[in-house]
């Protein structure tokens, strides 16, 4: 590695025409600068921030807010209905386990004032259809999403 001159207006000299010796002075005269501008600030009585770079600030967040909500919103869905397919699959293993055994499937554990689950007419253990309906703002009425799941559903 190459030694660098102790001198900062050599240092700022050589990277202005070109001699930079390497990653050391140019991170020496990064030094050396922010060093003197906090100096002239503070001679001058500048404090804070200026309105350029509080503007910037204020861009950067509004872009970055503009592109998470929709983000954000668009993954919200998804869970919800991930969580309404959980609810349909979980429906299937309890009818196909009632059927197995002779039993007519019930789903009370499963319905609420959020989901709506029903199963096909006639079940039989090799062709049914369970499917859970989101319930529109906790009315017991369907009129949401829906997700199925069984051996008969298309």
């Amino acid at each position: 590695m190459t030694i660098v001159p102790a001198n900062a207006a050599d240092r700022g000299f050589d990277l202005l025409f070109g001699q930079s010796r390497g990653v050391l002075s140019m991170r020496s005269f990064v030094r050396t600068y922010i060093q003197a501008e906090r100096k002239r600030r503070e001679e001058s009585g500048e404090k804070g921030f200026s309105l350029i770079e509080l503007i910037v600030v204020v861009v950067i967040l509004g872009v970055l807010a503009a592109v998470a909500i929709p983000v954000f919103l668009g993954i919200q869905d998804d869970a919800e209905q991930s969580a309404l397919d959980a609810v349909a699959a979980n429906g299937a293993s309890q009818a196909a386990a009632a059927l197995a055994q002779g039993e007519t499937p019930t789903f009370g554990n499963l319905s609420d004032d959020d989901v709506i689950v029903t199963i096909s007419a006639t079940p039989t253990l090799d062709a049914f259809c369970v499917t859970a309906t989101e319930a529109s703002e906790g009315t017991a009425v369907s009129g949401g999403r829906t997700a199925t799941s069984g051996p008969s559903c298309s």
